[in-house]
């Protein structure tokens, strides 16, 4: 049987009647946003945002038809399934009424930066570019997420101070692409982080204001007084490609697409307006909330959804679970996400016009999607860049008011058990995580008493602090806690 034709420009024509099409010119767009990470969650978020605005006729803003040029920082994978495809990707919508599937346009292409150093450089030096956004996860900037300042021994920023005009990390790009900006007497490009970091704007301004500093202090002045690094706040539940994704976009297209992205009907983007010369799309025409403070509303986010994003699939891995949906499925797990979050909202200041308690409930319900099949492993990486912004804050505050942290300390204790590197039935954990060696090594160290395991993993500063491992408040309860995985299991723990 002959395979359905690639997506692509010519085979749009054959396009399902019941997928949506882009309605705009495509050919008149300019890559005005460079996008560093081009991962499922940014085709899913930014571009869809982007794509609805265009498709809205509204997408011309300032002499800009806002085109997106997507950026692999490290591998090929993207590049070689979008470009062949000219850009084009399926998103399929999926919600408890079905599925819904629309072609995304405003792709024009990805490039892959080990291969195009040069390059990359030079499109970010090009007026075109107003804005280079990111979605590189915690681990992708190179920081100690405890400080928040650049790690300069991070070898990828080594390399890059000491070969800026060859960068390998983010970070290095970007100060390289607005140092030839600067060379060439042009303003700045606006830097829109779309990572879950706590004040992401200003986390990213610091960190490219360390490594400017170190390199050229004149280039970090003007940086630092002409350049913006607005915060944000995004929000949509994106799970990693599969199997089933490929086959659902041939299904709902009819042609064949390899780079298509799964996610839920919810979405939420909120950005602090602060642009370079006020340059940016008008994506508050098509739901995007711009505000002066956007602190409250990621705030909210980290502590309460990623939060329980974290526990849950720490929790729900070791039980068994492969996904969100599966975990909060069974009721000791959904009762302790509401027992998380009785803990986490009263640290919580609500964002104008937000319940937290309607907030979390929501929060729930789209947990407990069951076309969305989130894995509890996906979400599960990274714990040494996520735990000290999604858990160990609100641990502190709920600390400082003298009060107990009994879910919490159970996520926390969850995230020790399974970078431990063996599940409840013996079989091995694939650990991903950037201090994936140190975790293993401390854990082997300290041998097989609990106590000693926990105090071990606890005095790591990077995650922990140098406060948290002296407070016998929290020792102690995160050591109950392990020790009660370890001899009854999460299921049970919980219950």
């Amino acid at each position: 049987m002959t395979p359905p034709p690639r997506l692509s420009l010519e085979s749009l024509g054959q396009l399902s009647p019941a997928a949506a099409a882009p309605r705009y010119d495509r050919a008149s767009l300019i890559p005005a946003i460079v996008h560093l990470g081009l991962g499922a969650f940014a085709r899913a978020h930014l571009a869809a945002y982007t794509d609805d605005l265009l498709n809205a006729e509204a997408g011309a803003t300032n002499n800009a038809d806002w085109g997106i040029l997507g950026v692999s920082l490290q591998r090929p994978d993207q590049r070689d399934r979008l470009n062949p495809q000219q850009g084009l990707y399926t998103t399929i919508e999926r919600g408890p009424e079905g599925e819904r599937a629309r072609i995304i346009g405003c792709l024009l292409g990805v490039m892959v930066a080990p291969e195009e150093r040069e390059a990359l450089v030079a499109r970010l030096a090009s007026p075109r570019t107003r804005i280079v956004s990111l979605t590189i996860t915690e681990k992708g900037y190179c920081h100690d997420p405890a400080t928040g300042r650049l790690n300069m021994a991070h070898p990828d920023i080594a390399h890059d101070l000491a070969h800026p005009e060859s960068p390998r990390s983010a970070i290095g790009f970007i100060v390289a692409g607005l140092a030839a900006r600067r060379a060439a007497r042009l303003a700045p490009f606006t830097v829109l982080c779309c990572d879950n970091l706590p004040h992401n704007g200003r986390l990213v301004a610091g960190l490219v204001d360390d490594f400017a500093e170190a390199l050229d202090p004149a280039l970090a002045a003007w940086i630092a007084a002409e350049a913006c690094f607005p915060s944000t706040m995004v929000d949509r539940i994106v799970p990693a490609l599969t199997d089933d994704d490929l086959a659902a976009a041939t299904r709902l297209t009819g042609l064949t697409d390899m780079a298509p992205v799964g996610h839920e009907p919810f979405r939420q983007w909120v950005i602090e307006d602060d642009f370079v010369a006020g340059l940016r799309p008008d994506w508050e025409q098509v739901g995007v909330q711009f505000t002066h403070d956007v602190a409250p509303f990621e705030h909210m986010k980290l502590r309460l959804l990623n939060g329980a994003h974290s526990a849950l699939a720490y929790l729900g891995y070791l039980a068994g679970h492969e996904t969100i949906f599966d975990t909060v499925s069974d009721p000791a797990f959904a009762a302790y996400a509401e027992r998380f979050w009785a803990e986490a909202r009263p640290m919580v200041p609500p964002p104008p016009g937000q319940d937290l308690k309607t907030y979390t409930s929501a929060l729930l319900a789209r947990f407990a999607n069951p076309a969305i099949r989130h894995r509890t492993w996906q979400i599960a990486m990274d714990g040494s860049q996520k735990l000290p912004q999604r858990l160990l804050g609100t641990v502190r505050e709920r600390l400082a008011q003298n009060l107990p942290i009994p879910a919490l300390a159970t996520a926390i204790a969850a995230w020790a058990r399974y970078v431990g590197g063996t599940d409840e039935k013996g079989a091995p954990i694939d650990v991903r995580d950037p201090m994936a060696s140190l975790l293993r090594e401390t854990l082997d160290a300290a041998g097989k008493d609990a106590k000693s395991r926990i105090a071990a993993l606890l005095a790591i500063e990077p995650i922990f602090g140098t406060d948290l491992p002296r407070d016998p408040r929290f020792v102690e309860a995160v050591t109950a806690a392990y020790t009660t995985l370890l001899a009854s299991g999460a299921r049970a723990a919980i219950a």
